[in-house]
């Protein structure tokens, strides 16, 4: 984790924020400088803090802000309900396994019902193996969200759980 990574492949948590072509165009430098856009805005998540260096980070924001969630075949909508999801839950090697996840979740949930929404969903990992690796859990793991409060809703694969957290 760190500004020059920007996540897997010079994600930026633009991923599920744009069509396929628009994100390979971007990587790297333009999504990051899509990132940075909507700060200025609203922020599109939430930072973990040891001192002054970012150790982990949660991308959330209305559900509609991901186009890519109705294009899966796993993350369809299972309601009406205008949820807010958790698209990225990262945390920096050197502060895993310290309940960071945890608070960064229950932060998510404070952030959305300031916010007015009514629920907060994730579509974390769920690994049916041990030491997952974790460059493949970037959607969190899913002992977090449970942690955190999040109740599964859905499992649309083995590995795959739908977790939300109703907050009215």
């Amino acid at each position: 984790m760190g500004p020059k990574q920007g996540g897997s492949g010079g994600c930026w948590c633009m991923l599920w924020r744009l069509d396929r072509k628009s994100f390979d165009a971007g990587k790297g430098e333009g999504n990051r400088d899509a990132l940075k856009a909507l700060f200025e805005t609203d922020p599109p998540g939430l930072l973990a803090f040891d001192g002054d260096k970012a150790v982990g980070w949660c991308a959330i924001a209305p559900r509609p802000a991901y186009p890519y969630l109705d294009r899966s075949r796993l993350f369809k909508p299972l309601d009406d309900i205008p949820v807010w999801s958790v698209s990225c839950l990262t945390i920096a090697k050197s502060h895993r396994r310290q309940g960071l996840s945890v608070k960064l979740l229950d932060g998510a949930a404070d952030f959305v019902q300031r916010r007015g929404g009514p629920a907060v969903e994730g579509y974390p990992v769920d690994p049916k193996v041990p030491n997952y690796p974790a460059v493949y859990a970037w959607t969190g793991l899913a002992a977090a969200f449970r942690r955190a409060g999040y109740q599964e809703v859905a499992r649309p694969s083995e590995t795959r759980p739908i977790m939300r957290r109703m907050l009215t």
